[in-house]
């Protein structure tokens, strides 16, 4: 796993980069917007799906665990969804057009370049009214939600962002008092490149309760999970 995910991130995607003179990312948006419908949500992740799956690998939670993040957040029934690491925009797409009427996503993104794609991609899919993207690194920007984005408590929380974060930043959401009894929160790549002190902190802590769905890493046969923790007051 670790060395596909060097020759594919690393060097395979450096080469690519120079010759084209443009991003992956950036590649992966075009291929979008050649391909899938304007203001189709389905046909943008599909179309992301199939770039990654049969030209360049990229870290996007994928259909496989997209599946997971979809039951899960049919289940959470948000009102209000928080996601941090926004990447390309494909599971702040992915968990938009399961949004009821109303419900918004607040999506985190710590780079500008991706944060650019992403908001490109949102727009494609006709989902910027439901989606609102926060540029900026999580640990400031969470302490922010509260009074600057109006937000009272977060029904769902997607963890997808720097895996040393995944820790630090569930321990200010609750310092922040932004979960309440029954938010959930789902937490992306446990297994690989994993991770532990997440898992640690979580499956020891009395406030949350865990499920843990065995899956793959996205576009790949390598093996991976993703964690639930709901928060128990």
């Amino acid at each position: 796993g670790t060395a596909a995910l060097i020759w594919n991130e690393i060097i395979r995607e450096k080469v690519t980069n120079f010759i084209m003179n443009q991003s992956k990312e950036q590649r992966i948006l075009n291929f979008v917007l050649q391909n899938a419908v304007r203001g189709d949500p389905c046909s943008v992740v599909d179309t992301i799906d199939k770039y990654c799956s049969q030209k360049e690998w990229a870290m996007n939670v994928g259909n496989e665990k997209g599946l997971i993040l979809d039951k899960t957040v049919e289940e959470a029934n948000p009102s209000v969804a928080l996601e941090l690491g926004t990447y390309c925009g494909y599971s702040a797409v992915r968990i938009s057009r399961l949004l009821k009427a109303g419900a918004r996503l607040l999506t985190v993104e710590f780079n500008p370049e991706f944060a650019a794609i992403a908001k490109q991609m949102i727009e494609f899919a006709g989902v910027q009214d439901k989606v609102k993207l926060l540029e900026g690194p999580s640990e400031e920007i969470i302490p922010q939600l509260k009074k600057k984005y109006e937000v009272d408590t977060l029904d769902f929380v997607f963890l997808d962002h720097w895996k040393d974060r995944y820790t630090p930043d569930t321990i200010l959401l609750q310092e922040c008092n932004l979960l309440r009894k029954g938010s959930v929160l789902l937490a992306d790549n446990v297994i690989f490149p994993g991770a532990p002190d997440f898992l640690n902190y979580v499956r020891k802590s009395p406030h949350f309760q865990c499920t843990n769905y065995p899956s793959h890493l996205e576009y790949m046969q390598v093996e991976d999970a993703m964690e639930k923790a709901v928060f128990l007051g």
